[in-house]
């Protein structure tokens, strides 16, 4: 058996891809594995705002068409690209230790920006937070890989950029962020930086394989965040963050609701133990819908 890995095919994706068939590879000796790269519509439409089009689901859903069919056995996501509510017969099967889920800007620190200054970024949750702090920037909204996105920078298009800094690591080019924000300043959006392998719930070969990759505490930390965005219920025009840690034996949840232009925020906080993040999750996520009220534009 080979097994077949699905993922799109940009730059970024490729690297997840292959340390997923390394890690694979090494902790099980005499795996073959390959990658299948499939082109998602959220790849080929690069003219218009994700939120125009359809949202994160973008990014995933050839890919999970193409596991329902059996053309692949596994898939690697970013696991922040990824709906709620997965298509029927499929699961999350893994999560990766997470990497850095801070955000960084490149071109200038965000104390340093100039009145007015165009800062480029395809994330609302993003724009709502940078506006709440800095409401005389001008944010520009941008598509594209990293290095487009750079490229754009390095013409003068835009001031500053602002992206997912363990994008820049995995990429090699974490030297050019000039401003690491701390959740504090910037709340991460759910499931940034941590990787996710889909898999058919059914599928006894894959899950045992993929199982030796997974981080218990990762995922108890995602599955928190995830369960707080699936309460919330919010459209892709709606911006929403939360991050979840642990530390001494408890997972703390912070999550944000924001008005598109940031004028409104409400935050909610709580812990429990890491068995019940998504009761967690859940419950902040109702703290938040109930905060912001009827009138809140959904």
């Amino acid at each position: 058996m080979t097994l077949r890995i699905g993922t799109r095919g940009s730059p970024m994706a490729l690297f997840q891809a292959n340390l997923v068939r390394d890690r694979l590879v090494a902790a099980h000796p005499g795996l073959a594995a390959e990658i299948a790269p499939i082109r998602t519509t959220g790849d080929r439409v690069q003219d218009r705002p994700l939120a125009e089009i359809g949202g994160k689901g973008l990014f995933s859903k050839e890919i999970e068409a193409a596991l329902i069919d059996r053309r692949i056995d596994i898939a690697v996501h970013s696991l922040k690209d990824m709906e709620t509510i997965l298509p029927d017969g499929l699961e999350i099967g893994c999560v990766l230790p997470r990497d850095d889920p801070r955000d960084a800007l490149v071109g200038a620190s965000l104390a340093d920006l100039p009145q007015g200054a165009r800062v480029g970024t395809g994330s609302l949750r993003r724009r709502a937070q940078l506006l709440r702090l800095r409401p005389d920037l001008a944010v520009a909204p941008i598509r594209g890989n990293v290095d487009t996105r750079l490229a754009k920078l390095a013409a003068g298009e835009i001031d500053a950029l602002m992206v997912a800094y363990c994008g820049l690591q995995r990429l090699g080019r974490s030297e050019v962020a000039t401003d690491i924000l701390p959740p504090s300043t910037i709340l991460p959006a759910v499931g940034q930086g941590a990787l996710a392998i889909e898999c058919r719930a059914d599928d006894d070969n894959a899950k045992p394989l993929i199982a030796a990759l997974h981080d218990a505490p990762s995922a108890a930390c995602v599955f928190a965040e995830r369960a707080m965005l699936a309460a919330l219920d919010g459209s892709c025009r709606t911006p929403i963050a939360g991050l979840a840690t642990i530390a001494n034996g408890r997972l703390a949840l912070t999550a944000l609701l924001l008005s598109p232009d940031g004028a409104r925020e409400y935050r909610a906080s709580g812990d429990a133990a890491p068995e019940d993040a998504p009761t967690l999750g859940a419950e902040i996520g109702a703290r938040l819908r109930r905060d912001a009220g009827p009138d809140f534009a959904w």
